[in-house]
């Protein structure tokens, strides 16, 4: 999970009356329509006290119309029994529901926002694909909570939710899949980099420490390219 993102401008957002929906989602429902294994399942009762359906937005609720691949966005907030949530919670409840969701989770006090780039699948529309979840900081519950950005569509409403979670800034004309595929490939650079330092200070061979700080500052060109 993508945690602590620089964000822009809040991310906990003050979600309008009409598109309430308020209502506890079992989670034995949750493992029917995702075939949650075993552990999967352990995960839950260990770090999930309960989920609800905060709130619907839709057509009917928002007055914004629907978009390919964004016919609704659902908000689930997830009060934790522990500090950490498994991403694998969180990918089995989004293989529940066909629909892209952005969940606030809640732990000991503070609210944490927390969504991946969810879009059907190309070859298959009945699947969805996912991306990595980008994650807000950990913020006071009762901080105050910013108005719904204003969008066209519920496509442009989606996007500029995401925005609010994503560490790096969109640049101009980049997509929303172009600029969350960027951010993955700098993670996985930043994994790259944090390998080759840990091979270096293991490395005893002058020789050797000289080409891995070549490995180093290569890596460390690209990853700046990338952000």
């Amino acid at each position: 999970m993508s945690q602590g993102a620089t964000t822009q401008k809040p991310a906990l957002i003050a979600y309008p009356k009409q598109a309430a929906f308020g209502r506890v989602l079992p989670k034995n429902k949750i493992y029917e329509h995702s075939g949650a294994n075993t552990r999967l399942k352990e995960l839950f009762v260990e770090q999930v006290e309960q989920i609800v359906w905060q709130y619907k937005l839709a057509p009917e609720t928002i007055n914004l119309p629907a978009r390919l691949g964004v016919p609704e966005i659902q908000v689930f907030s997830i009060q934790l029994k522990t500090p950490e949530l498994h991403a694998d919670v969180l990918r089995c409840i989004d293989g529940a529901i066909p629909f892209p969701i952005v969940f606030e989770l809640t732990f000991d006090g503070r609210t944490q926002v927390v969504a991946a780039y969810k879009r059907p699948n190309e070859a298959d529309a009945s699947r969805w694909v996912l991306s990595d979840y980008f994650a807000s900081d950990w913020l006071p519950m009762d901080s105050e909570r910013t108005v719904m950005p204003v969008a066209l569509h519920l496509g442009g409403l989606y996007e500029q939710l995401l925005h609010r979670l994503i560490p790096l800034l969109a640049r101009p004309r980049e997509t929303l899949a172009e600029l969350v595929a960027r951010v993955e490939q700098a993670q996985a650079k930043q994994r790259e980099l944090d390998k080759t330092t840990a091979r270096l200070a293991k490395e005893k061979q002058f020789n050797r420490k000289v080409a891995i700080n070549a490995e180093l500052r290569k890596l460390r060109t690209e990853l700046n390219g990338l952000k």
